[in-house]
């Protein structure tokens, strides 16, 4: 099951056409995957500080499908898709709430997400405790 994360699209996440910037949606993901850990007890500055690592992109793959414009509201998914022993990997999607009840959303922009799990002081990577795992999984 995802992790749902509402946003309103504002003035600011807009280019010159109206619709939001390509980059902003990756600040929607990263907000939502915040949120995400958050949710599941384990704010990012609370692991780095009592763990001595933290979660780093590595690698985002990123398909944009349908344009969302100025106030239109949000939902984004987070979803964990797979790990290895150093990484984790996220499926996120925006989506366009409907706005008939019960109709379906629309999706608008969908992200397949590589996070590693690295040393704070040196950036290497890192085995993911297995407790911090269980709690990643569904």
């Amino acid at each position: 099951m995802a992790f749902s994360w509402p946003v309103r699209v504002y003035w600011e996440d807009t280019d010159a056409g109206g619709i939001v910037f390509y980059a902003n949606y990756l600040k929607f993901f990263e907000r939502a995957r915040t949120e995400w850990l958050r949710a599941l007890g384990h704010g990012q500055q609370q692991l780095k500080a009592t763990l001595g690592a933290m979660f780093v992109v590595t690698d985002a793959q990123l398909r944009y499908l349908r344009p969302a414009r100025l106030d239109d509201e949000l939902l984004i998914t987070t979803a964990l898709a797979g790990h290895s022993r150093a990484s984790i990997t996220v499926q996120q999607q925006a989506l366009l709430a409907p706005g008939t009840p019960g109709a379906p959303p629309t999706v608008l922009a969908q992200a397949s997400i590589r996070i590693g799990w690295v040393d704070v002081q040196t950036l290497r990577p890192r085995r993911i405790p297995p407790t911090l795992l269980q709690q990643l999984h569904p």
